[in-house]
């Protein structure tokens, strides 16, 4: 069958996926000090990359996929014991994509690359701005309530789309069993000691997780989430009322559109969409267990959730780059540039310079 894929094809395709996820220069970009941008452009980075090999996913399929992405990863920034343990997740997620890429040495060099600007640049963070950075993702995915198949058969999440958090477990690391409150006087002497009861059944962690480059991460929030078989459904959670306010945020103007073009010009005029060449049909990927399934969600999701993609010309055609520049040279720029122009630079500027 033509459409039947190898385990070189998908070797294939996520060498190709990943090469284009740990270019150089998209990193670089995503490194540099920014504001959180929107849904849209989160979206409209994750079509990109999604579709850089010769895959091909309808709007249906990608909507499904987009959702299980974001639920999972809300789910794990979410039951992180402490606000230091993204950084783990993010390791784990890392040491999964080696693991893909361990036969090919130069795309293995881009992610082991990307790993050693994490541990320079996070690794020293305090625990506030951990707990920030950890505030400021939950506050991104908090609107996000879609029920998905496997956290619902793990009661890790009610029907409403909401997960539901344990009581019981290893606590953070560096932390004690709850259960024992000290009482100390103005010098500092321990002068008493009350115990209580919980209803959870707490335990010591044995070690802390490796933050390094190469070890055991310990915490497994992050790895492989199909350890056993099963499909998966995504299912929006929410009335009616919901949807409305949903639709209403995306249709309400965006007033850091201008900075957000800027910022998805710099981020996806490197990442390259693979078109099949020769006489390559490409692979068609389909979430759903068949093809009228696939269409039927296509029709029977509501229109203001379906993410609308961003198509941002970023060729290096002289011809063009050339009728940009005449364009923006008649155009009439009532503000003076300043001098530095980092995040607010014209978006067709930006363009040439890619």
């Amino acid at each position: 069958r033509v459409d039947e894929w190898t385990d070189v094809d998908r070797k294939r395709v996520m060498n190709d996926i990943i090469t284009t996820m740990f270019n150089k220069k998209f990193m670089e970009e995503l490194f540099k000090p920014q504001e959180l941008y929107s849904k849209k452009a989160l979206r409209t980075v994750y079509d990109r990359l999604a579709h850089a090999s010769i895959m091909r996913l309808n709007q249906a399929s990608m909507d499904k996929l987009y959702d299980l992405m974001t639920m999972a990863f809300k789910y794990q920034v979410l039951l992180c014991p402490r606000p230091k343990d993204i950084l783990l997740v993010t390791f784990n997620h890392l040491d999964a994509i080696k693991d893909f890429v361990r036969d090919a040495p130069s795309i293995l060099n881009q992610v082991d690359e990307t790993f050693r600007q994490l541990i320079e640049i996070y690794s020293c963070l305090s625990a506030g701005e951990f707990q920030l950075i950890r505030q400021t993702l939950l506050i991104f995915f908090q609107d996000m309530h879609i029920r998905v198949s496997i956290f619902l058969k793990d009661k890790v999440q009610n029907s409403n789309g909401r997960f539901v958090l344990p009581i019981s477990g290893p606590v953070p690391w560096g932390t004690e069993i709850p259960g024992l409150i000290r009482m100390f006087n103005h010098n500092g002497d321990e002068v008493k000691r009350t115990e209580f009861t919980t209803d959870g059944n707490y335990v010591t962690p044995q070690r802390e997780g490796s933050f390094d480059l190469y070890g055991d991460r310990v915490l497994k929030l992050g790895t492989n989430m199909y350890s056993v078989s099963r499909p998966v459904e995504t299912h929006m959670a929410g009335s009616s009322k919901s949807l409305a306010s949903h639709a209403k945020e995306n249709t309400a103007p965006n007033p850091l559109a201008k900075e957000e073009m800027n910022f998805l010009a710099r981020l996806i005029g490197v990442l390259e969409i693979k078109k099949p060449g020769g006489n390559e049909t490409g692979f068609r990927l389909n979430l759903f267990t068949t093809d009228e399934e696939e269409e039927h969600a296509a029709l029977t999701r509501p229109e203001e959730l379906s993410y609308k993609v961003i198509n941002i010309e970023a060729t290096q055609d002289p011809g063009r780059q050339e009728e940009l520049a005449r364009i923006l040279g008649e155009l009439e720029v009532a503000e003076q540039r300043p001098a530095s122009t980092a995040k607010g630079e014209d978006l067709l500027a930006l363009m040439d310079g890619l």
